[in-house]
């Protein structure tokens, strides 16, 4: 039987590059049974560090702390809302591809720009 293996905050986040405020919202959210309070500091686990990974891909690809409550919330609860956590990354890559498509119209109406100008230099000359 594999032992767990424990560690502080401070070597969580030296360890696997978590910002220490991803730390402390993790505590403050509850999101963790496992979390455990030993000589005045917090020990996180396996599962914690896993559970942090996720929260930190949820920060990196763009959701809000409200949202990666909320999709940790579901996620603990197991596999029935596996249909609600999908919806919820649908809707979050809806938004990033919308974005993505802003921005190209903006590269567009960039290069048109600098066409024009490229374009008037040239006649000038």
């Amino acid at each position: 039987m594999k032992r767990a293996m424990f560690m502080t905050k401070k070597e969580a986040s030296e360890k696997y590059q978590i910002p220490m405020e991803i730390l402390q919202k993790y505590e403050q959210w509850n999101l963790c049974s496992e979390v455990k309070k030993v000589m005045g500091a917090w020990q996180y686990d396996d599962q914690d560090l896993e559970r942090l990974g996720m929260i930190m891909t949820l920060h990196e690809i763009g959701f809000n702390e409200k949202e990666i409550q909320q999709y940790m919330r579901l996620y603990l609860a197991g596999k029935e809302t596996a249909a609600e956590r999908m919806r919820i990354l649908k809707q979050k890559r809806d938004q990033t591809l919308d974005e993505i498509h802003f921005q190209e119209k903006k590269l567009e109406s960039l290069d048109y720009l600098r066409y024009k100008i490229r374009k008037s230099t040239e006649e000038k000359s």
